[in-house]
């Protein structure tokens, strides 16, 4: 590869967004903000979805590691 071009550096990723992954298993995606917004527990959320404790905690972790899109971008 010729030194004189960096690499490109995309400001996109693969992994899907939040709001997809929540409308993948039946949440509605602004109640599930609110509730991570009111600081809910996974349990008080995960009775109020109709889901288990790992699916909570698996977006939750999502959200805190990704944010809402997964799109990082460099300037």
């Amino acid at each position: 590869m010729d030194e004189r071009f960096a690499p490109a550096r995309v400001p996109w990723s693969t992994r899907p967004s939040l709001k997809s992954m929540a409308e993948e298993v039946g949440i509605d995606f602004d109640a599930f903000t609110a509730a991570l917004a009111a600081n809910k527990s996974d349990t008080e959320m995960a009775v109020a979805f109709g889901v288990s404790t790992e699916v909570i905690n698996r977006l939750r972790e999502h959200f805190e590691r990704y944010g809402l899109h997964s799109i990082m971008g460099e300037d």
